[in-house]
């Protein structure tokens, strides 16, 4: 209990891992090695407006709920009203328009995406997720290219 009263919560961390050696501890902010700057993973909020719903949208998604996983980013196109407003690859689409996205069929989403000229999006950057999606591909790939009845 804290002074106020309140419950303290505790939490099982990893052990602290000590950067690479070869990262000087002055450019530690600079490298693309190791940057330990945590805003990046931070949910953000981005509103896209089109101006008619067949406008394209400026982005592709690939994931949902037959998936196994979340709705991610997989491609922007440059110079996009979503490339200038800070949207890229790896990152998930929690909500749209107040709709979660985080268990959603890959086909609903895309209808909520295209069917609305406003999307208010909230994200995250979460490339861990993004890769499994493709680990799960490759996964599969193999798994079908190994298989003793596939005559290819």
């Amino acid at each position: 209990m804290t002074q106020d009263g309140k419950e303290l919560v505790y939490a099982n961390l990893p052990d602290y891992e000590d950067p690479p050696e070869w990262i000087h501890p002055q450019g530690r902010n600079y490298s693309d090695e190791y940057n330990n700057d945590l805003q990046q993973f931070l949910p953000r909020n981005l509103i896209l407006q089109r101006n008619q719903v067949s406008e394209q949208l400026g982005f592709n998604i690939r994931g949902g709920k037959e998936h196994h996983c979340g709705i991610y980013v997989s491609k922007v196109t440059l110079d996009s009203e979503a490339d200038k407003l800070g949207l890229r690859e790896a990152d998930q689409i929690l909500s749209v328009n107040r709709v979660n996205f985080e268990d959603i069929d890959h086909a609903e989403a895309v209808n909520i995406l295209k069917r609305n000229i406003s999307i208010n999006m909230q994200v995250r950057f979460f490339p861990y997720g993004y890769d499994r999606t493709y680990d799960k591909s490759r996964y599969l790939l193999a798994n079908h290219q190994q298989s003793p009845n596939n005559h290819h």
